[in-house]
């Protein structure tokens, strides 16, 4: 049975995303609440209910604040106020990252999650809106496209049911693949992978303890890497556990070395054997899932062609020693979010998502990079080798007198934001304001989306009356932030904003709507021409002066 094209307009959504993961849900929810008539395409007809991801960064605590999602108090998400330890094994510190303090953006580093909980979170999200249609048990298995649109052909997942026949048809403005390592729209497209040559079997065991394991181990860290070369592991939180208040979920990752067939060492007996010395045993703890994955490092050369995108798997790959790889699906997302919302309004041209290629491979690469690099340092086997990298980290870190090193802080690659301006290109800092008769960090007090901010100054006076109307075109807000009694928009809570911008010599910021900064500015003069540079950078349909 073949559907044809819906009557009327001649599209049947205006945007069709293949793949119902987090990276495709989250998109079509951004679309959705904007008013896009979405599609979302999943193969399988049930979500997968065991873990994949387990943990994300401050910056996507950020994103999903956009939809109500607080990872404070989510039942989804939860915790730990320790810093990340890497051990030798004697169970010396070799390296120790801090995972324990707030970050720039106003989030806690680093958060653990169920991923099952949390996808039936976005799931339940994107059922509000009556203007995305989820399809399930199908696959697509063409993909063509003209000036105007693309056309996917979707047939019934034959691992479901080797017998159907049935296809079905899907006109669109816009098609994105978040389909995953094998994907078909990659494919489609003709995009070729990068390929780092990068492949290491672990064995992932996703536990359930029926107790409270980081209180029965108090010699322990709750999130560490053990570097012992007999056995590199990985021992990590899992998100909470399946009763609210109860015991919360853990990991253990174990590499498989080279003599090992990784579909023995993935059978429950060998995984007990593996854990009975961290005290887990069938009788306190529940096995949830014992899998071997091929960590590996790509990505794809180029993440759009035309009117189609791809993005989360289907765009890159990398090893999970960074915990990043999920988070850079979700940004993907974002960025593929407000650009797809502003075309489809008519506000900017197609040929920004030029930048979405630009900016997100370069962001995706050192994230692939610095996770690898993470890895060889890790995935050690060899003792004399280990011993040397021992020697060598345990003298670094007593010469910086064992203090712990930040998070790793990365820059979009080129695109819509202005190069020679500082802090821009990177995540904005976040801090509480008030406003509006609310006392919140600002994305929740003010709101987001295209901003200017001023620093105890007027954006609005500022900007030229073209550039506020550009401004008001894109949707954004001229906020001035400032001191208690000094008649600002959102007052400086916590001085936040006024130790970051005197801290690079600005006085006003441009921050996109993937709260990245665009530009930085001194003087209104400066404001005005990085404005007008970063809005021919997005192709806007409304002029601004030059």
């Amino acid at each position: 049975m073949t559907t044809k094209t819906a009557a009327g307009s001649g599209f049947d959504a205006d945007v069709a995303i293949v793949g119902g993961g987090p990276v495709g849900t989250f998109l079509a929810i951004l679309l959705g609440r904007q008013g896009k008539k979405v599609t979302l395409i999943e193969r399988w007809t049930e979500a997968y209910d065991r873990p994949r991801a387990v943990t994300y960064d401050h910056e996507i605590a950020r994103i999903l604040a956009v939809l109500g999602i607080d990872s404070e108090n989510d039942p989804s998400i939860n915790f730990h106020d320790e810093l990340y330890y890497w051990k030798d094994a004697n169970r010396e510190n070799l390296q120790i990252v801090d995972w324990q303090s707030q970050s720039a953006s106003g989030w806690r580093v680093r958060y653990w999650f169920n991923q099952p909980q949390l996808e039936g979170r976005l799931r339940g999200i994107a059922a509000q809106y009556p203007n995305i249609t989820t399809i399930r048990g199908f696959d697509g298995t063409d993909l063509v496209q003209d000036a105007d649109s693309a056309t996917l052909t979707l047939r019934r997942n034959l691992q479901e049911d080797a017998a159907s026949t049935e296809t079905r048809s899907i006109r669109t403005k816009f098609v994105v693949g978040a389909d995953g390592a094998n994907s078909m729209v990659r494919q489609a497209l003709g995009i070729e992978n990068e390929d780092k040559g990068y492949f290491f079997d672990w064995l992932i065991l996703d536990m359930i303890p029926h107790f409270d394991y980081v209180a029965s181990r108090p010699e322990d860290p709750a999130q560490w890497q053990l570097c012992d070369p007999k056995r590199p592991t990985t021992i990590v939180p899992g998100g909470p556990g399946p009763v609210a208040g109860g015991p919360a979920r853990r990991r253990w990752e174990y590499m498989v070395l080279p003599h090992e067939s990784a579909e023995d060492i993935a059978k429950p007996e060998n995984a007990w054997n593996l854990l009975a010395p961290w005290g887990l045993t069938p009788e306190n703890a529940e096995l949830e899932r014992s899998a071997v994955y091929r960590f590996q490092a790509r990505w794809a050369k180029v993440w759009h062609k035309g009117r189609c995108a791809i993005g989360g798997d289907a765009a890159h790959l990398m090893p999970p020693f960074a915990g990043e790889g999920m988070c850079a699906g979700l940004r993907d997302a974002f960025a593929l979010g407000w650009r797809l919302n502003a075309i489809l309004d008519g506000k900017v041209g197609v040929d920004v998502l030029e930048s979405y290629t630009s900016e997100r491979i370069e962001h995706a690469k050192h994230y692939i990079n610095f996770s690898q690099d993470l890895g060889k340092i890790i995935c050690i086997s060899d003792p004399k080798v280990a011993a040397d990298r021992d020697r060598s980290m345990k003298a670094d870190l007593a010469a910086r007198n064992f203090s712990p090193v930040p998070t790793d802080l990365c820059q979009l690659g080129p695109g819509a934001w202005c190069a020679d301006t500082a802090h821009a290109g990177e995540l904005s800092v976040q801090g509480v304001v008030e406003a509006k008769g609310k006392r919140d960090r600002f994305d929740q007090a003010v709101g987001f989306g295209w901003m200017v901010l001023g620093l105890d100054a007027d954006p609005a006076k500022a900007l030229t009356a073209e550039q506020n109307a550009a401004l008001a075109f894109l949707g954004g807000q001229s906020v001035r932030v400032g001191a208690a009694g000094s008649g600002a928009d959102a007052v400086d809570a916590n001085g936040t904003y006024a130790k970051w911008l005197n801290g690079i010599g600005a006085t006003y910021v441009l921050l996109r709507p993937d709260f990245y900064v665009a530009a930085t500015a001194a003087t209104a003069e400066d404001l005005r021409r990085r404005f007008d540079e970063v809005m021919s950078r997005l192709h806007l349909t409304q002029p601004v002066s030059a």
